[in-house]
């Protein structure tokens, strides 16, 4: 895909722009070059616009809609924040105690499941990059732990995966940008 990229805000900033008119954002913490953001639009085939689908991290909510619509703080609230060898998913606001819950696997329909023994909560989530890059999913790399009303649900990154971030790595390093806030690399591939 074609892509820009600028620092602002502390964040490398790299805008995809793909043949099928999909789209996606990353923001990456300028320093630690580790992901932050993640966000992708997919066009829909009837050609209808769509809406951001954030992968990773928390969306930026905006004032008018904060005063809008209140989420309860007590529901339970899902974001995705990667490491370099996991993905992770954090999942706050669930109190129940840890032997409670099960995190398995649904090849078939190629997503986690997280399911609770009293049947309180119930989520079934997929992981886009194994995805996009073909991988079958392994209930062997799935691991969890429960602590401060957070049940924390890590995925072992495959080596295929950690060796494709390793070139996005060098490739975001060889973007033009001098490292000053606002400057753009408008460069095409």
């Amino acid at each position: 895909g074609k892509h820009t990229a600028m620092i602002a805000g502390g964040r490398k900033k790299i805008h995809w722009t793909y043949s099928d008119g999909s789209e996606m954002v990353e923001e990456f913490d300028a320093r630690t070059d580790i992901l932050q953001l993640r966000k992708v639009k997919v066009v829909s085939s009837i050609g209808r616009p769509a809406k951001w689908d954030i992968e990773i991290g928390e969306s930026e909510r905006t004032a008018a809609e904060s005063e809008l619509l209140m989420e309860n703080s007590n529901n339970p609230i899902f974001v995705r924040k990667d490491t370099e060898t996991d993905f992770v998913f954090r999942i706050r606001n669930l109190p129940y105690p840890p032997d409670v819950y099960s995190v398995t696997l649904d090849p078939e329909a190629r997503v986690l499941v997280l399911r609770t023994t009293n049947k309180k909560y119930f989520k079934k989530w997929p992981i886009p990059d194994m995805d996009r890059a073909g991988l079958e999913l392994d209930e062997s790399a799935i691991s969890w732990s429960h602590a401060n009303r957070t049940l924390v649900v890590n995925y072992q990154k495959p080596q295929a995966v950690l060796d494709y971030e390793g070139q996005m790595k060098i490739q975001r390093a060889r973007m033009q940008t001098d490292g000053k806030e606002g400057d753009v690399d408008c460069k095409q591939q």
